[in-house]
């Protein structure tokens, strides 16, 4: 033996082999499985979120839900159930920002304790999210919740695991047979506890009575219906739109209010899946900047759910069409009110309270994710191999190597 290292390590020789790049039909099995996930998953969820919030949790006045990625996107699909079925001032905050800037007691307002000016104290509530368990700002963020005297949950597929350790309490969003891939079903895991969790401090703090919240849990269960459906109408038409916007070098996803999350996470899966670059954007603010921004005809997909804004969302997608962008709309099949101004559509089946969309709306992101994948010949997450380079491509100072 020489100490120097082998220049072709075998796997299992001290150095473990990278994992094989995912085929982008990953995505396919994962929206398949969110149905029958909502089916089976949330009955033992809402049954752990009852055994992890006694009464004695009525008097929680504050949710901080803070996570990173697709759990961060997920904090921002929900923090409109948690204040109008709860009653809450609900924050969605990413991690880095809530250990530095925003944690418990940051505000000058100490949870438990009166704050300057005889304000009255937060009751106040963390909630850290991660399906992994080992995001390190969020295992710290439970850790700074702690110490700023709130209560820290752990939302996380990892029961034991480095957040589960650091938190007071841990909700289990576990699923069975799970494989590597882009978080899809894991999103909707963290969604689904999430959401039992704003039912369940409503029924607590006398917002919803008994047979509501149950009733609400019910409109949980249900949507599996829809959400097999929605799931196969993108499987048929997501691989001809894809084919239709593989040209694009960037596109834009758009949603307010719940379809924010939304929009963010669906941004997410295309960057992830394909490559191609994505932004998540609030419709206003997308009126306001990106809107003119080239080219003319980058794809927009406006993600229109019943709601509070949904005539804004039929608003902006009409706008963007007149610009010449290339409008995809994500919303109900049944209603043209957004849809005629959409260059494709990818239907949603079935209604739902604005408060539960998320479940549904999001449906669309991983089989037009998958398929763009396929159309532009790439791997998840960068792993597809590198091409070789084109000798008579003319190179010039500066490019990118």
């Amino acid at each position: 033996m020489t100490g120097r290292s082998d220049p072709h390590p075998r796997a299992g020789a001290g150095i473990q082999a990278p994992p094989p790049p995912l085929d982008p039909a990953v995505m396919l099995r994962q929206a398949d499985a969110l149905a029958g996930d909502l089916r089976e998953r949330t009955g033992p969820f809402d049954e752990r979120v009852r055994a992890l919030l006694p009464a004695r949790w009525a008097a929680v006045d504050t949710v901080r839900i803070v996570g990173d990625g697709d759990s961060h996107h997920a904090a921002c699909a929900v923090r409109m159930a948690f204040a109008s079925l709860a009653g809450v001032d609900c924050r969605p905050v990413n991690a880095l920002r809530f250990v530095e800037y925003d944690h418990p007691g940051e505000d000058g307002r100490p949870v438990g304790r009166p704050g300057a000016g005889g304000r009255p104290p937060r009751h106040e509530l963390t909630l850290a999210v991660s399906a992994s368990g080992r995001t390190p700002l969020v295992v710290r963020s439970a850790e700074r919740a702690r110490e700023g005297g709130a209560h820290a949950i752990a939302v996380t597929g990892a029961p034991d695991s480095p957040l589960a350790r650091a938190a007071d309490d841990t909700l289990p969003v576990t699923l069975p047979d799970t494989e590597r891939s882009p978080g899809v079903r894991t999103y909707q895991a963290s969604l689904l506890g999430l959401l039992l969790i704003a039912i369940r401090l409503g029924a607590l703090r006398g917002r919803l009575t008994g047979p509501e919240a149950d009733a609400l849990r019910g409109e949980l269960t249900a949507l599996a219906g829809p959400v097999e459906a929605t799931a196969a109408a993108a499987r048929s038409r997501c691989p001809d739109i894809a084919g239709r916007i593989a040209d694009a070098a960037v596109l834009s996803v758009l949603g307010s209010g719940p379809s924010h999350g939304t929009a963010l996470f669906a941004a997410a899966k295309v960057i992830e899946t394909s490559g191609v670059f994505a932004t998540g954007q609030d419709l206003e603010e997308w009126c306001h900047v990106e809107r003119f921004a080239r080219p003319p005809d980058a794809p927009v997909i406006v993600v229109a759910a019943p709601g509070r804004t949904y005539g804004h969302a039929a608003e902006v997608a009409a706008k963007a069409a007149a610009l010449g962008r290339r409008v995809i709309t994500v919303a109900p099949g049944d209603d043209p009110g957004a849809t005629r101004h959409g260059w494709a559509a990818l239907p949603v089946t079935g209604r739902v309270r604005e408060e539960f969309s998320p479940l549904l709306y999001h449906v669309f992101a991983a089989p037009l994710s998958c398929h763009l994948a396929q159309h532009l010949g790439r791997a998840p997450f960068l792993a597809d191999p590198p091409r070789p380079k084109d000798p008579s491509t003319p190179q010039h100072r500066g490019a990118t190597p």
